[in-house]
């Protein structure tokens, strides 16, 4: 088996440093988990790699790549505003659940929750959207798992919050689309 991505399809290479990028620039995934991934996703799409050796280098580069924009970037980013709102609406009494696999698990902690004021979560595949793109997903529910609806004072809130904390943020089909540049720092 070979570890230089030099012998897969262009395709493949550019995949697999896209899945590093993205799982390291999230900044919740720990080195352990994006090990994982990475190595189920070389041994699904490049199965003559050695991903003993590849993976490795694979998030070594992404680290490289984050440290030396991370350089250059403000002291305060959005997602560090992002946590701000996250935190004050925890203390509110909302549930938040980052970096999920999907609305079952975020389901489960809102029901695990004494007296819960509502849900906001959002996915690890709607962090490597923003990541990529600029925008990340937040997802809003009433405490009985109930989308909220335009015109809602828990929906305003959030919003407000949101706006407060300079991250521009708009209600579209049933989710919050938050405008940041996600730069978080990272430590693996």
């Amino acid at each position: 088996m070979t570890s230089n991505l030099q012998s897969v399809d262009e395709r493949t290479a550019r995949e697999l440093r896209g899945l590093a990028r993205v799982l390291v620039r999230s900044g919740y995934a720990d080195h352990a988990a994006i090990t994982a991934a990475l190595t189920e996703a070389v041994r699904e799409d490049a199965p003559s790699m050695d991903a003993g050796a590849l993976v490795p280098l694979l998030i070594g580069e992404a680290v490289m790549d984050l440290n030396a924009d991370a350089a250059t970037w403000p002291e305060s980013t959005d997602p560090d505003r992002l946590d701000a709102v996250l935190a004050e609406l925890e203390e509110l009494g909302v549930v938040v659940v980052r970096y999920t696999s999907d609305h079952h698990e975020a389901r489960k902690v809102l029901e695990a929750a004494d007296s819960p004021q509502g849900l906001v979560f959002f996915t690890d595949t709607d962090v490597w959207h923003a990541v990529d793109f600029g925008m990340l997903e937040l997802k809003l529910w009433h405490p009985d798992t109930a989308n909220v609806a335009p015109g809602e004072p828990l929906l305003d809130d959030v919003l407000e919050l949101l706006h407060r904390h300079d991250l521009p943020a708009a209600f579209d089909e049933g989710r919050i689309e938050v405008t940041l540049n996600w730069q978080r720092r990272v430590t693996l």
